[in-house]
């Protein structure tokens, strides 16, 4: 989902924030999207690491383009080279490993709500870095989450099958690992790289790393026509993620932070309305009430602080 940013808001003009808010809104819905969209890439046998290395390609050419098209540089550091191996690595490869293991056994509903966890997981480590401190109402948010993911987990009429609660451990890991990225870009920060360059470089040393353990593993995908709809789904969601983190960074630069991660909750909602249109997923009673509960976490967990220093947005 990408990386955490200082917490800031700004104040703006009623016709500006309606229209920041409706780059909100388009971001939370095509970021949630992509849950829908991965599961219908592994739809037909195709596995994470070939799936891992297509998706990072088709994301160094996007950020690639918009880079340029922005004329940023291309230079790196040793300090940037480490932040993007170490952000390949905990940002993409584990994570969306996990995730296209996990998203083949589970709804990609259920993708969508756990994904709210990222902040709950994030504040802990926060404490224990030093850079943040617990209130009793995060405390309450952080106890939420662990509610939700109960309320998906135990009661045996909650998922589709009850064997399927065995991959929840397994879908955690990815919200672990991207809370464990944000936390380190807000301790370390991004080695001298603006947020676009830090995602292209990790994006190719994604890109190489799996490459061998795609063809190494025998799950390379051969990326010849003809496409079907899992080949299109996975060329859609790269496309999307890269287009949606570069829209996320510009949110976050024009109304700040603390506003760019109200994403969230449309991604969350999002997710789950894209997995009832595209997969005609169903849901108990359990599920929603989960989604609920991990909303409601999300919000009291979230860092609420009054606007300081208006930008001027354009």
């Amino acid at each position: 989902m990408g990386f955490q940013f200082a917490s800031d808001t700004t104040e703006t003009t009623l016709p500006v924030r309606l229209r920041l808010i409706g780059v909100l809104i388009l971001l939370g819905v095509g970021w949630g999207s992509t849950q829908a969209l991965g599961k219908m890439a592994v739809s037909s046998g195709y596995q994470h690491f070939g799936l891992i290395f297509w998706q990072a390609t088709i994301g160094v050419v996007v950020l690639g383009a918009l880079n340029l098209v922005r004329r940023g540089h291309f230079s790196l550091s040793r300090a940037g080279l480490r932040f993007a191996f170490i952000i390949a690595c905990i940002g993409t490869l584990i994570p969306n490993s996990t995730f296209y293991i996990s998203v083949a056994h589970l709804p990609s509903g259920v993708m969508s709500i756990l994904i709210s966890t990222i902040p709950m997981l994030s504040l802990p480590m926060a404490l224990a870095l030093g850079m943040d401190r617990l209130h009793p109402l995060r405390l309450l948010g952080l106890l939420c989450g662990f509610v939700g993911v109960a309320l998906i987990a135990i009661p045996q009429t909650s998922l589709p099958t009850p064997e399927m609660a065995a991959w929840l451990p397994l879908a955690m890991v990815g919200p672990l690992f991207y809370a464990m990225e944000g936390n380190y870009v807000a301790k370390w920060g991004m080695g001298g790289l603006d947020a676009v360059q830090a995602m292209f470089w990790a994006s190719l040393l994604a890109a190489l790393l799996a490459l061998p353990l795609a063809l190494g593993t025998g799950q390379w995908i051969d990326p010849r026509p003809p496409y079907g709809q899992p080949e299109l789904a996975l060329m859609a969601s790269s496309a999307i993620h890269a287009l949606m983190y570069a829209a996320y960074i510009w949110l976050a630069a024009k109304a700040g932070a603390v506003f760019a991660t109200q994403t969230s909750y449309v991604v969350t909602l999002s997710g789950v309305l894209w997995a009832i249109l595209l997969l005609d997923e169903q849901f108990s009673a359990w599920v929603w009430a989960a989604m609920a509960v991990m909303l409601v976490g999300l919000f009291l967990v979230q860092p609420h602080q009054r606007a300081v220093d208006p930008i001027a947005a354009s």
